[in-house]
């Protein structure tokens, strides 16, 4: 349910608050199937095909041949390709291109590609598929990410089965828990999310008449998808155009190669005729990305007072049968083990696993997710021990602008955890949470009221280049058009993006068009990921507009007949500051241009400020810049079977600058909202590297019945270097909720749940236990 925003500060950029833009995002081609849908899977062109993927029968096996010549023979069949028909690099992958665009020898994954079909329908496509024979010699799979480990476990690529080990120490672990008078051990579990788009992976490939070759995709960086297909391809990148938005659901699902290598090979094969792909769920479900379900063994130890002196986190993450990004994933998890706090003592240390468990990658939040719930479980735990409140023990050990963090690095940017537990304690939630608490809609029923804070970096960190570029042109009838190929994918940037550039140009936010995610007229901005997004873009946007002014006021300066310190940038025009009856239109401004024949585009460039030093071992940390959370979060357990309902959430994120209230509040519900399915709900059941989760009828993710009443209260801890003051804020949303609801059913029913997703049945048992524990131990006498 919506809410007004509470405690929004306002500033120099009051006008930009009630600003609502429409950029336009410009798709060339393809007509509409009806005019409401919008994404590119909805359109179509005349004389299309249909393209189809043949994936793997086993989890793990040898090819031993591949037999294509009865698809072939299929009357409807254009076009059937194996890896023999991939000229350049049989590979992709972010990072580590080790995933085969078509297998040859090996398949190490239910999801793994084969053969690919294009054909007059889509039903002769898939009867085409049938008719495929692959000979293949099934191998043991390897499903356990602990015995994978093992010496002598079966090996799934050459530099065996660990992918990345990174290990972050600080201190001394040893003499901490010497120091402690309390320590805290517990183990916890998590599970492999879906990302559960509304769209899911597919797209359009077409040659042109030039013979270029464009690819219609929604994807998170159509700039690294055009170099990933050039080089599969073995085709000059100059000849590849990618549109890679809108997105009809991102999440990190689509930043790794979806389909896009796929378009562009039938796109080859069907005799100059589009080709169109489109997963069904179901394949979604076999071959797309999903969250890495963790094993994460925390220790934590803290004295009487409450301070935390030695926290040590072991991580074994599950990445599935290839890379992605699941390297980085796992660095990015370890940087954040310790949470917003400083503990002299760390010796933290994550391992990134090869299986044959489907794929897994980026997904919001990027691994923080999966070991926030240690350091914030272990906190409660602590408070209870030696009755402090849980904020002023959070408060007690939390850093600031200027502290030595966890990690054992001088935080120099913004911090706002300190402001965030402040408007948490001031919360209605929080202030009668023991009020709230006895409003149980039946007997059986018990509520619990907890909080937890956290973390997330904006950016990519010190090992990957990081920056961002724009440009404005002036058009004909005296707007501007803004040109960012950071992608939409559902968190309206392009709106904030409208905003910004309407405030540095003086001009009506109507003014401005923007285009997103097309390779041809955007300059390369980096991925839409990592929470760049807004303090990227806006940045490079501003950039932009300091040399557009520029160029303004010199031609202004020109036409009126004065200087160029003289003339004043107001509201839609240029005026000298001699005369102010005396002014110039943008409208006029583009003729004057043109009629000197110069150009009415100028670009804007922008390097992520980073660290100077990483830290050893670390896979790339620490981040300059970070964004900091506080979920507050009443539930109600029903202690009869185990159901639990998230009542009411308070969000409060530390987002620097508001740029966009309403886009502020639409990312604090949906992230609120996928943290209450991770952490009730949902999970990919795999067995012996099968999916047993196939489709969304057996995959539950919450619904408006499942929605509570969510509050926003946002903290403005301006960051210096962002756009306005802004950060980053998509990520960081959805990850101090889950440790809040574990804390608030143990407040509630008083027992901690390690595995997740925390479903009925478990919490159920975990009461019984409970019980039965007190009765043996006399407690409930």
């Amino acid at each position: 349910m919506r809410r007004q925003i509470k405690g929004l500060k306002k500033s120099g950029t009051d006008e930009m608050l009630k600003w609502v833009g429409k950029p336009v995002n410009r798709i060339d081609g393809p007509e509409k199937v009806t005019g409401e849908q919008k994404y590119m899977t909805d359109y179509h062109y005349p004389d299309m095909t249909f393209g189809k993927v043949l994936r793997s029968k086993y989890p793990f096996a040898k090819i031993k041949s591949i037999d294509t010549s009865n698809a072939k023979a299929h009357p409807e069949v254009i076009c059937v390709l194996t890896h023999e028909d991939v000229p350049g690099f049989n590979g992709f992958g972010i990072v580590t291109p080790d995933q085969p665009v078509l297998c040859e020898d090996i398949v190490r994954c239910t999801g793994d590609a084969i053969a690919l079909v294009a054909a007059e329908t889509l039903e002769a496509a898939e009867e085409a598929l049938g008719l495929i024979e692959v000979d293949y010699e099934p191998l043991e799979a390897v499903t356990d990410p602990e015995n994978a480990m093992v010496q002598g476990a079966p090996q799934l690529h050459p530099e065996g089965n660990i992918h990345s080990h990174v290990v972050i120490k600080s201190g001394d672990i040893d003499k901490g828990f010497e120091e402690a008078d309390f320590i805290f051990e517990n183990t916890f579990y998590s599970p492999r999310q879906m990302h559960a788009f509304l769209e899911t992976e597919g797209g359009w490939g077409k040659v042109d008449e030039n013979g270029s070759l464009t690819i219609q995709c929604p994807s998170q960086y159509g700039h690294r998808d055009k170099l990933q297909i050039a080089r599969a391809l073995a085709l000059n990148p100059q000849r590849i155009h990618v549109h890679s938005s809108p997105n009809g659901g991102g999440f990190g699902g689509k930043d790794e190669i979806t389909v896009q290598i796929y378009l562009a090979l039938l796109a080859l094969n069907t005799n100059g005729r589009p080709v169109k792909l489109h997963l069904s769920r179901e394949e979604s479900v076999v071959a797309g990305i999903k969250r890495h379900p963790f094993k994460v063994t925390v220790k934590t130890g803290a004295k009487k007072d409450g301070t935390i002196v030695a926290h040590k986190v072991r991580a074994v993450a599950d990445t599935g049968a290839y890379a992605s990004l699941g390297g980085a994933v796992v660095a990015l998890a370890i940087e954040h083990a310790a949470g917003p706090y400083k503990i002299e003592n760390v010796d933290m240390e994550g391992f990134c696993v090869y299986t044959n468990n489907g794929i897994s990658g980026a997904f919001r939040g990027f691994g923080v997710n999966q070991v926030c719930v240690g350091i914030e479980t272990h906190i409660d735990m602590l408070a209870e021990k030696i009755g402090l409140d849980p904020i002023e023990i959070r408060m007690k050990n939390a850093y600031r602008q200027g502290d030595v963090s966890s990690l054992g690095h001088v935080v120099k940017s913004s911090v706002g955890t300190m402001e965030t537990l402040e408007r948490a304690q001031a919360s209605d939630l929080w202030a009668n949470r023991d009020l709230y608490k006895v409003q149980a809609t039946e007997p059986w029923k018990k509520r619990g009221v907890a909080l937890a804070t956290s973390f997330h970096a904006v950016g990519m960190g010190l090992r990957t280049p990081d920056y961002g570029a724009s440009s404005i042109e002036l058009l004909e009838d005296g707007r501007f058009k803004v040109g960012l190929a950071i992608e939409e994918i559902g968190t309206g940037n392009g709106t904030v993006y409208a905003q910004v550039a309407a405030e540095c140009l003086k001009c009506d936010i109507d003014h401005i068009v923007v285009i997103q995610g097309d390779t041809k007229e955007t300059l390369d901005s980096g991925t839409i990921s990592a929470s760049r997004s807004t303090y990227t873009g806006g940045r490079a946007i501003a950039t932009a507009a300091i040399n557009m002014v520029s160029l303004l006021s010199e031609t202004a300066a020109e036409i009126l007949g004065a200087s160029v310190d003289q003339i004043v940038v107001s509201q839609n025009k240029l005026t000298a500051s001699s005369s102010e009856s005396r002014s110039v239109s943008y409208k006029e401004m583009y003729q004057a241009l043109k009629e000197k024949n110069q150009s009415t585009r100028v670009e804007g460039h922008f390097y992520f400020p980073r660290e100077k030093k990483e830290l050893k071992n670390s896979g790339g940390a620490p981040h300059h810049l970070y964004g900091y959370m506080t979920h507050v979060v009443m539930v109600e357990v029903d202690t009869l079977t185990g159901e639990t309902d998230v009542l009411k959430v308070v969000a409060i994120p530390d987002v620097g600058k508001v740029l966009n209230p309403q886009g502020l509040e639409g990312q604090t519900e949906g992230g609120a909202i996928m943290g209450i399915g991770y952490t009730l709900y949902e999970d990919v059941i795999m067995k012996n590297g099968y999916h047993q989760t196939r489709n969304l009828t057996d995959y539950i993710i919450p619904t408006i019945r499942e929605t509570p009443v969510i509050e926003t209260i946002p903290v403005e801890s301006m960051e210096a270097s962002g756009p306005f003051g802004a950060k980053g804020v998509a990520e960081v949303v959805m990850i101090p909720i889950i440790p809040a609801i574990l804390n608030a059913i143990y407040d509630a029913v008083g027992v901690r749940i390690k595995k997740l997703p925390a479903k009925p049945e478990q919490i159920f048992q975990a009461i019984q236990e409970s019980k039965s524990h007190e009765l043996i131990s006399g407690d409930a006498y």
